[in-house]
């Protein structure tokens, strides 16, 4: 489906590799059919939507997640975000309180994270299509194949990105990344059966990743 797209501007070239193997083309032919068939989220023209607003150019902060949302309405193609309008999920809202103990910035009304994409962080979901009320439904169809490789794309042709892996599976799909020129922040997942564990609240990621962007001569994000 990248290749009807012709989308991806910056992104197409670290793409061609991949859309050109067999597991793609069967990925490509499986998501076609469940969209025809079932409703699935996000809206097909948003699968990609994590490249489209942000430049492989302007990329300074990876977020890795692992489905999208499958409620109505929810899933706009970057993870943890929601479209405006729609209540915050408790990972998201748990997400904002960080932020606003971190660096003093107050809960957003809305729960859509375009604006962070827009600065230069790649929302990235490790399956970037579901069926709708069905998690997990898209797993294992040869997504995370592609988003492996995205990855570790960046790793090799980008210099000093900051890896912001949340949870046992964004540590484990961050575990190829380069070391010796990125920059990983590791914490538990902000979804309330972790948070309240411990180990996110308090994690900081979000003023240490602007402390490292700023030491690296570029713009902070604005959270």
């Amino acid at each position: 489906m990248i290749a009807d797209h012709h989308r991806l501007g910056s992104w197409q070239e670290i793409f061609a590799d991949e859309v050109r193997q067999p597991y793609f083309s069967a990925l490509s032919a499986f998501v076609q059919q469940e969209y025809m068939t079932h409703t699935c989220y996000p809206p097909q023209p948003r699968i990609y939507a994590a490249f489209d607003y942000c430049a492989l150019e302007q990329l300074k902060v990876v977020i890795i997640g692992q489905d999208p949302y499958h409620g109505a309405g929810q899933a706009n193609g970057l993870c943890f975000s929601v479209n405006d309008g729609i209540a915050q999920p408790p990972s998201l809202l748990n997400i904002f309180k960080e932020i606003e103990a971190d660096v003093g910035a107050p809960l957003p009304a809305s729960g859509n994270l375009e604006r962070w994409a827009r600065q230069g962080v790649l929302l990235l979901n490790a399956t970037l299509t579901v069926r709708a009320g069905q998690a997990g439904s898209h797993q294992k169809k040869g997504w995370e194949r592609f988003t492996d490789a995205v990855i570790s794309r960046i790793s090799q042709y980008k210099d000093n990105v900051v890896f912001l892996l949340w949870g046992a599976y964004a540590k484990k799909k961050g575990a190829k990344i380069d070391r010796s020129k990125h920059h990983l922040l590791t914490s538990s997942h902000p979804s309330p059966l972790s948070a309240n564990r411990g180990g996110w609240f308090g994690n900081r990621h979000f003023s240490r990743t602007n402390e490292y962007l700023s030491r690296h001569g570029m713009t902070p994000i604005d959270w």
